[in-house]
């Protein structure tokens, strides 16, 4: 039989109660902050002490005027091909919470509506937010920035003074695009992205600096961006069959899909009549036949720096403007 505790786990109103003094005083003792007399601190402390009181999370929260969660925003957006990529970067912001005693509080963005984000920070409901998306004109970058609260991006910003975490898209991109033209794929094609999102600015300017320090001229008619949808993305790929391409860029797995699809229908052989690449390596095209020639990034790891430099912003101490993470060039079948 198992011996049952009667130990009965103290609360800050039993500290109050024996000692005869107010719960705001106990509060102040444990956090050391406030107005208290030394020998009331040190008469509640030594209390504390032999009584084996641990404060919970919330008496914490109470004490040092935190709640102990923070906000995490995901776009509205995202496709099923992204969803791998968030979920991945959720569990390494998760687990960093965890162990510094963070919960976490879910939310949407949809476009430019900031509702959701107002009502999370005008009711102190959280200490911080991740925002898991950028935009060049971002209205969740400007509030926050306006409510003097600390947050991170989980990608880059153009906005002054914000902290943001990032893979290092650019040199990613840049270093595939000058792989490819070495391989002697001079006519590369490039097809996808929303010119609003931050990440397609940086991966288009990857695939320019790639032809500049090639000395190959850039030619527009080959470069499709704003194409996300199934229709554009195949009438890009007859664009560029006419433009006689040796090698198609998609901006990410998504935009790949379609593609490769719309090859198989123009029964194009790859990577005999057509070389295929990526720009993201997501779980969703690993089973492809060919095998695609990508980038790897590992967003959980981005889900853990974007938290561990958040919580060290809520502590009050100077963090790095600008985190870049690293990346891989996977080269696959595809581009053979």
């Amino acid at each position: 039989m198992v011996e049952q505790s009667n130990e009965k786990k103290l609360t800050i109103s039993d500290v109050a109660e024996a000692l005869g003094v107010s719960k705001t005083t106990v509060s102040r003792a444990i956090s050391g902050k406030g107005r208290i007399g030394k020998d009331t601190r040190e008469r509640v402390l030594a209390y504390i002490e032999e009584h084996n009181y641990k404060p919970n999370v919330l008496a914490k929260g109470l004490a040092q005027l935190k709640t102990y969660n923070i906000g995490v925003m995901l776009p509205e957006d995202y496709t099923v091909v992204d969803l791998p990529f968030f979920q991945s970067c959720l569990v390494g912001i998760e687990e960093t919470a965890i162990s510094l005693d963070y919960d976490i509080l879910l939310t949407m963005s949809r476009g430019r509506d900031c509702a959701q984000l107002v009502r999370m920070v005008e009711n102190h409901k959280v200490d911080g937010v991740i925002l898991m998306r950028t935009f060049t004109e971002d209205a969740h970058v400007e509030y926050l920035k306006s409510q003097n609260i600390p947050f991170v991006t989980v990608g880059s910003s153009n906005y002054e003074g914000v902290i943001q975490v990032d893979n290092d898209h650019h040199a990613a991109c840049r270093e595939l695009v000058s792989i490819l033209l070495m391989k002697q794929m001079k006519r590369i094609g490039l097809i996808g992205g929303v010119e609003t999102h931050v990440v397609t600015q940086n991966r288009l300017q990857g695939y320019l600096d790639a032809h500049e320090q090639a000395g190959i001229p850039i030619n527009k008619e080959i470069i499709h961006v704003n194409v996300e949808k199934e229709i554009m993305i195949e009438r890009a790929v007859e664009k560029l069959l006419v433009e006689g391409v040796d090698c198609i860029v998609c901006m990410d797995d998504a935009v790949c899909i379609h593609v490769l699809n719309k090859l198989r229908k123009q029964k194009i052989s790859i990577p005999a009549q057509m070389k295929v690449a990526s720009f993201y390596d997501s779980s969703i095209l690993e089973n492809n036949l060919p095998s695609i020639t990508s980038l790897s990034f590992n967003a959980r790891e981005l889900g853990t720096a974007a938290c561990k430099i958040l919580m060290e912003l809520i502590d009050g101490r100077t963090v790095k403007l600008r985190t870049l993470l690293g990346y891989e060039v996977i080269l696959k079948d595809s581009t053979k």
